[in-house]
Formats: structure tokens, sequence, C-alpha cells
């Protein structure tokens, strides 16, 4: 076996025996107590209070009235629906938006790329309830935007302001620095000498983006929707100060049933709808990750 040579760095975590195993374990071992206490346990909960309840005499038992209730009321499955369509359409905005900004700033050099990055990641800084204000004053009715154009004697436009496209709007603009990020880090996969060989063969951009840059960051493409979806899909700030009153997305649903209708158990169970979506795209960024660390 060979040696450590004299004044070589020594690992910061023993590699060799089973000590490391118990390490490795004591690391992890509060962050995935916090989870469980913080996370797991309330989901069970949750679940728990909204299948097994006392019938009308009383008697405790096995039902789903609260899931058919939802099921069958249309103004649940209205909010259910756009919600959906919101996350869907703020996906597909993210990848419209960020993709291109992820391949510039990777195939570009010199200071402009990095002025480009520094205005993608700034909306990372900027507090929802600020973007939701400044989305107001700007595109809200008699708005920045309605001064100018009155100023040059143009009409009115129709403001997104309480309409479903006010979330849409804010939520990808919100969602924009984590998955240029996430795009960004992808892309170091694509190597250059691959690129190089593509073009000497004759491919043109088109073609070396579908062939060599698309499948090296699929995954990274898939990891940062996965993201995105988590987070608008369970959102509330957002859609509460920019969206319509009705129909709503579940996060305002979900806080407007439980303060003012005064109904814990149909909030809780709009509750358990919501992680039980949420819980796929989950499963599918940690089946992505997995994958990654198999290759």
């Amino acid at each position: 076996m060979t040696e450590l040579s004299e004044g070589a760095a020594r690992p910061l975590i023993e590699t060799t025996g089973e000590s490391r195993r118990p390490t490795g374990l004591l690391l992890v071992a509060i962050p995935v107590l916090l989870m469980a206490w913080l996370i797991i346990w309330p989901i069970f909960s949750a679940i728990g209070r909204t299948i097994w309840r006392p019938d009308a005499e009383g008697v405790p038992g096995f039902t789903l009235s609260s899931y058919v209730f939802f099921f069958s009321d249309q103004y649940s499955i209205n909010n259910l629906l756009v919600t959906l369509w919101t996350t869907g359409m703020c996906a597909l905005l993210l990848l419209v938006i960020c993709l291109p900004i992820a391949l510039y700033l990777r195939f570009s050099s010199g200071r402009m790329p990095a002025y480009v990055q520094a205005l993608a990641i700034f909306p990372m800084f900027v507090p929802s309830i600020i973007l939701a204000y400044a989305f107001i004053r700007v595109l809200g009715p008699n708005g920045m935007v309605d001064i100018l154009l009155n100023a040059v004697g143009l009409p009115k436009i129709r403001t997104p302001y309480l309409t479903p496209w006010g979330p849409v709007i804010g939520l990808v603009w919100d969602n924009i620095p984590l998955t240029v990020l996430i795009l960004l880090s992808g892309m170091g996969n694509v190597a250059n000498h691959a690129i190089e060989a593509a073009r000497d063969v004759g491919a043109n951009r088109f073609q070396v983006f579908w062939h060599i840059v698309l499948p090296r960051i699929s995954n990274s493409m898939l990891v940062a929707i996965s993201f995105a979806v988590l987070g608008i899909f369970s959102s509330f700030t957002l859609p509460y100060l920019l969206g319509p009153a009705a129909p709503e997305m579940m996060g305002p649903f979900m806080n407007r049933t439980f303060r003012e209708v005064q109904d814990p158990l149909n909030a809780i169970t709009q509750a358990v709808i919501t992680f039980c979506f949420c819980i796929a795209f989950g499963l599918f960024y940690v089946r992505s990750v997995a994958r990654n660390q198999g290759k």
C-alpha cells in the first residue's frame, strides 16, 4: 500500500475502516431528526386527522369524507386547476427565459456576461413583498406604465394585476435566479472539446445545442424545474397580493379556509392534497439526484 508522504494533507474525514460509517451518520443525524420532527411527523399527523375521525355518534373510524367534499366542490376544483395552470405556465416561462441566459453566460466571455449574471441573480435579494409593491406601482391601475402611455396619447393597458397572470409574472421573476444558477451549473458538464469537435465536422449552432449541449444539461433542467415547481405550487405571498380573489391558488385558499372560514379540517385536507402534488415533484428531484450520483 502506498503511504502518505511526509507533509501531505490529512483528509478531513477518515475514509478507511469502520469509523467512517458512524461519523457520517452522526453528521446527518441532527438535520434528519429536525426534518422528521418538523416536517415528516406533521405530515403523517395531518393525514391521520383527515382519514381517522369520529362519526356522528362520536365513534372514531376511517373516512374520506373531507377528500370527497374537496373533489366534489367546484370552487375547490377551480382553485386546484388554477394552481396547476400557474405552476405549469411559470415552469414553461422559466425554461424559455433562463435557458438562453445560461447558454449566454456559459459560452460568452468578457465583462458583459458578468453584468448579465448580476442582473439575473438580483431578484434573489428582493423580498417578495417588495416585488409585489413594485409590480402594483408599475403595472397596476394608474401605474407608471399607464402614466407613460397616457403622456404620449396611447390608451391604457389591461393590467395583469388581480388576474391569474399577476402571480405568474411575479413568481417567474422571483424564481429566475435559482433556475439560472442550476442551469449554469449544469453547463459545466458541457466540454469545450466536444463542441469544437462537432463544429469541425460541420455542425451548426442548433445541432451543437441539440446533440451536444442539451443531453448534458437535461438532468439540470429537470432539477431546476422541480425546484421551481415545488416553490411555486405552495407559494403564498405573491398569489395573495397579486392574484384574483377567485379562483385563488392553494396557498391563499388554505389560509382563508383556516383563518376566515375557521374550518381546520378542510384546510388540513387542502394541505394534504397540496403535499401529494409536491411529493411527486420531490421524488422526481430525488431520482434525478440519485441518477447523477450513479454516473
